[in-house]
């Protein structure tokens, strides 16, 4: 149902240029949605070209083979991870689902500053520009993480990609703080910060990261770029320099940039769980806090990365006990869903089956995780397959199921219409299976020692590698059915209701799509987020 005057922040202003000049947080976070997503079709694309070249043992005549030899499949590599890192998962539920609906959750109009907040969609848009120049100019072959001193001496156009990667930082920062002035300063009245939405404390304690541990990556970078420009001798040792800074300097903001990727895709199942279980979410406050403390203990666990750097054996048993440390808040929210789930009127839609996979893929990644703390184990898997299908199975599993689902949960909200529900179900049966098929193996792999970021093997690991790049396809027709999914609700869904879900937060409140100040009169908040019963 729309808004009776039948203006919606859609409709409200005409034109392409109103778009990219609008201040309104809803459409900023539009614009992010469609940049997003084609960074991520491109990162996907790469994706493919990795598993099909490792379909089958690199001397033997298969459907692969096509990147040439391993100087390209490097920089595939890089490219896949550059773009999915600082393109597609850190940006992706903070920029689009949280500048959407971060001000609607605590009653606000916008963002405290609508400017800063359209500047950092240009300033992001600039750095991804940058990085994909590079690709056309001289493609870059370090792997995401830049590590010295290859990065250092290595051919291709690393400056301007580390530039690119700063670039896109700023925009997180100022994102960020964007986002912690808004919690403190525009909550409606009534809304206290033990009544704001999960989803909202979720990008609260996301944006506290985002402000503190950014800076340290982009000093890390800027001072990477003077080294290869000025040879200033800071992480080449030829110059007197340490390459193991570099990993220190990189992993005290790249190992929280991982809570950066997952703490949203957490606020958002919680969002998910409690509305599709019809039940008051069980220990709200225990959630609410052990978001703020898997933030704090996200910077003293950066170590854990460097457990063959040669650091102390004191370093590496102190890092050892912190990374085991965050499983503890992280368990809280854990028990916490599962406690919500029981007894609830569980309704099987689409976002739901999207949460439980989240669930599943998040428990194998975070019990591989705890696994990987331990030093002997790390040692063992250090470099293999086994962090490979770790990783994907928290960052990859776990932030995109959280924004399938978050996306068809809010996609009534956000365009006024609804979807296919069947379609949608389909979409999820594809990616789930797919995702298993394609990175479960992986752990055997790498169990078996077979390592990573090689464009070649031994033919004992062939059998699993061709398990693994059929299910990259079953994820990939999973996608294109969302993408369907998605594109016929657009043009075809039916009106969507104010309130389809009978979900109890605070943007379910207004107009579908809402209006462009959100609201006919400013809320007041009476009781919590989720009374149910």
């Amino acid at each position: 149902m729309g808004h009776a005057s039948g203006k919606n922040y859609i409709n409200e202003e005409p034109g392409l240029l109103s778009w990219f000049t609008s201040l309104d947080h809803k459409r900023i976070a539009i614009l992010y949605f469609v940049s997003i997503m084609f960074f991520f079709l491109v990162g996907g694309i790469m994706a493919l070209l990795l598993r099909l070249e490792l379909f089958a043992v690199n001397s033997a005549p298969n459907v692969g083979n096509i990147l040439k030899n391993g100087d390209v499949y490097n920089q595939v590599l890089t490219y896949h991870g550059a773009v999915m890192v600082f393109m597609v998962i850190v940006p992706g539920i903070p920029a689009i689902l949280g500048n959407f609906f971060l001000p609607l959750q605590i009653g606000a109009k916008d963002v405290a500053f609508p400017r800063l907040n359209l500047a950092s969609w240009y300033i992001f848009m600039l750095g991804a520009a940058l990085a994909v120049i590079t690709f056309f100019v001289a493609k870059v072959d370090t792997g995401w993480t830049f590590y010295t001193p290859y990065s250092i001496r290595t051919g291709g156009a690393v400056v301007m990609m580390v530039v690119a990667a700063f670039i896109m930082g700023m925009s997180s920062i100022v994102t960020g703080l964007n986002f912690i002035v808004t919690v403190h300063k525009l909550r409606a009245p009534g809304m206290s910060m033990f009544r704001i939405p999960l989803f909202t404390w979720a990008i609260y304690s996301t944006a506290i990261i985002q402000v503190l541990a950014t800076p340290v990556l982009g000093i890390t970078l800027l001072l990477l770029a003077m080294e290869r420009t000025f040879g200033v001798g800071i992480f080449d040792p030829k110059l007197g320099g340490d390459p193991v800074l570099f990993q220190h300097f990189f992993w005290f903001y790249s190992h929280p940039a991982v809570y950066i990727m997952i703490l949203p895709a957490m606020g958002v199942i919680s969002e998910l769980i409690t509305t599709y279980s019809k039940k008051t979410i069980f220990g709200y406050t225990a959630i609410a806090f052990s978001s703020i403390g898997i933030a704090a203990v996200s910077f003293f666990v950066w170590g854990h990365h460097m457990f063959v750097s040669g650091q102390s054996e004191i370093a590496g048993i102190v890092f050892s006990f912190l990374t085991m440390l965050v499983g503890v808040p992280t368990a809280i929210k854990m028990f916490n869903w599962l406690a919500t789930l029981y007894k609830g009127s569980i309704e099987f839609t689409a976002p739901m089956l999207y949460a439980l996979g989240f669930l599943f893929l998040f428990a194998i990644g975070g019990v591989t995780g705890i696994m990987l703390a331990v030093t002997a184990i790390d040692v063992h898997f250090h470099d293999t397959y086994f962090v490979v299908a770790h990783f994907h199975y928290v960052m990859v599993g776990g932030t995109l199921m959280a924004i399938m689902g978050g996306f068809f949960h809010w996609f009534p909200k956000m365009f006024g219409k609804m979807y296919s529900e069947v379609g949608a179900r389909w979409s999820w049966v594809f990616i789930f299976i797919g995702f298993n098929v394609t990175f479960f193996p992986q752990f055997i792999l790498g169990a078996k020692g077979m390592p990573r970021r090689y464009f070649d093997y031994v033919p004992e690991y062939e059998t699993l590698n061709r398990v693994s790049t059929v299910g990259s396809w079953l994820i990939t027709i999973g996608f294109l059915i969302g993408l369907y999914v998605i594109v016929q609700g657009l043009r075809k869904g039916k009106q969507a209701p104010d309130n389809p879900w009978g979900s109890k937060t605070l943007e379910w409140q207004t107009s579908s799509p809402p209006i462009m100040h959100n609201f006919d009169h400013d809320p007041v908040v009476t009781a919590g987020p989720y009374e149910y019963k």
